[in-house]
């Protein structure tokens, strides 16, 4: 296969299958002939476009293609014989696709709602919208929720089974239903953001059509949820961090921490739509988790560099998120800006506070004490700590800067 096919493809998924697989359940009403027909559309799409050479509208070619595939098997199978003749109508009629773009974002909307549905546990819901959504294999989920393969795969059988028992619809629910079903949506675009923004499994640092889906999500709820103070929060919080996205590699691919990125790279639309989200509501509105995390990220993009960050500011607006939470994650950002705002010794002891256990697989525990040990003249342990970070990072630009600083150390 040519590199221009490869690379068609593996746009064509990154772009359209989160569409295909959303259109073809509802199509197909039945979410495992959905993902079956949409793998079976890109497989036959790596036979084809390197015989034939790449289709004019590749997503409709493999819509066309799944919907085929699709049509194959229900022939086959009685249980769906009431489905044929209608989707042998759209067979023959979407060859030459005409796309309804209010459509697509109901499909996908659609989806993302079914998949967090409140029969579902929550675990389950992050799983399903990553899968089906996002379009992440079994095994980097696995690795997102730190679990074993087999263990995310039953997982994902399950809510499955689930919803096909349960009957879980997959619509848009009607306005009065949202604010239950709200939290959970949130929930997974957040998780689905914090995949793209640092890919657990990936030798690019950024997946950008994770980052770009969840900002779909998160602007498209505060269309439906205007009043909705969290909502907001998320789509601020999502888009101020998304505005550093071009300044976290330097030209060479390396990573770029905070302290020294290119500030004139950041997009200032992005910066402005964010606090506009964030500003949204006065100061009395609840300040809740994804509000007082998108006033952080504000903090950090008003500053004109590391150096005028006000640490102070963010070191508050982390006590307040603690009060919410017992969140580890949080407590170790917390630790990091106190460190910031009274030195690093007072970081280490900040870190001390933080069971070693209910982050040890987490790499930016070990970076930060590595760090910390090292602005403290602490060198052997420094060394350890980065060494423990370089067995638990699984992305690979990060791993490469992990490996840089230890190079450092020992040389």
């Amino acid at each position: 296969m040519t590199a221009a096919v490869v690379s068609a493809i593996d746009v064509a998924f990154r772009s359209d299958w989160a569409t295909l697989v959303a259109t073809l359940r509802r199509d197909l009403r039945d979410l495992d002939l959905a993902e079956e027909a949409a793998q079976e559309a890109f497989a036959a799409a790596t036979q084809t476009w390197r015989r034939d050479g790449v289709p004019r509208k590749p997503a409709a070619w493999l819509l066309t293609t799944a919907r085929r595939k699709a049509l194959d098997k229900i022939r086959r199978d009685s249980r769906f014989a009431d489905r044929v003749p209608a989707l042998i109508q759209m067979v023959e009629t979407t060859v030459e696709l005409n796309v309804d773009t209010r459509a697509i974002a109901d499909d996908r909307l659609a989806m993302i709602f079914g998949c967090c549905h409140p029969s579902l546990a929550p675990e389950a819901q992050v799983a399903l919208t990553l899968r089906y959504v996002a379009g992440l294999t079994t095994a980097q989920i696995a690795r997102a929720f730190l679990v074993p393969e087999a263990t995310m795969a039953k997982r994902l059988v399950r809510a499955k089974h689930k919803i096909r028992g349960a009957g879980v619809p997959f619509a848009i629910p009607e306005v009065d239903d949202l604010a239950e079903r709200v939290d959970a949506v949130c929930a997974v675009a957040f998780a689905i953001y914090t995949e793209g923004h640092t890919a657990t499994d990936a030798r690019r640092l950024v997946r950008g059509t994770l980052c770009d889906e969840a900002i779909f999500i998160a602007e498209t709820l505060v269309s439906l949820l205007p009043d909705d103070p969290e909502v907001a929060g998320l789509a601020a919080l999502l888009l101020l961090t998304d505005s550093r996205r071009a300044a976290r590699i330097d030209d060479q691919g390396q990573l770029m921490l905070l302290a020294d990125q290119d500030r004139s790279l950041w997009s200032r639309p992005k910066i402005l739509a964010g606090a506009g989200h964030l500003n949204r509501h006065s100061l009395h509105a609840p300040w809740t988790r994804f509000r007082l995390m998108a006033a952080i990220a504000a903090v950090h993009a008003v500053a004109p560099n590391w150096q005028a960050t006000e640490w102070a500011t963010i070191v508050n607006f982390y006590d307040a998120l603690a009060s919410h939470s017992d969140d580890p994650v949080i407590r170790l950002n917390r630790a990091a800006a106190i460190a910031e705002r009274d030195g690093p010794q007072a970081g280490l002891a900040a870190l001390d506070a933080i069971s070693d256990d209910a982050l040890d697989s987490y790499h930016y525990l070990h970076v930060t004490r590595a760090v910390l040990l090292q602005r403290t003249g602490q060198t052997a342990g420094a060394i350890e700590a980065f060494r423990r970070a370089s067995q638990v990072c699984t992305n690979e630009t990060e791993s490469a800067w992990i490996h840089a600083q230890l190079d450092d150390l020992v040389s």
